[in-house]
């Protein structure tokens, strides 16, 4: 049985091991514990799907309760995709703050997922990763 919970206080070793066990592994620093530990720490809404006590699945987004959440990983161990357990992750998170709106950027192996589940696209998000890039 699948369980899903608010876990604002998950550990870095699950969700280090969770994205691990992802593809989500591949973008982030799973290396860097101290970054993943800060991650964790500055995250204001963390969704768990653990089965029998262990993690399969992670949300973790920053979020205003009021006007938007941006979920920035969405982690689903790959013996368990295809299973649902990320839409229900997504929607436990939406959930949690139900005035706000819900703002992702996919990582490229699941811009073809988030359609699948009806999430829009918006073609207007821009990004930059250091402040020399401004002009």
């Amino acid at each position: 049985m699948i369980t899903y919970q608010l876990e604002n206080d998950l550990s870095v070793q699950d969700f280090k091991s969770v994205l691990v066990r992802s593809t989500l592994g591949e973008r982030r620093p799973i290396e860097d514990t101290e970054r993943l530990a800060m991650m964790l720490q500055n995250a204001n809404l963390i969704v768990t799907a653990r089965e029998n006590g262990v993690i399969i699945g992670v949300s973790r987004a920053i979020t205003d309760y009021a006007f938007c959440t941006y979920l920035s990983d969405l982690a689903v161990d790959i013996d368990y995709q295809k299973q649902g357990i990320g839409k229900e992750l997504i929607r436990q998170t939406k959930l949690a703050a139900p005035r706000a709106k819900l703002i992702l950027l996919s990582a490229p192996k699941a811009v073809e997922y988030y359609p699948k589940i009806g999430m829009k696209n918006h073609p207007h998000c821009y990004y930059i990763d250091t402040v020399n890039e401004l002009n």
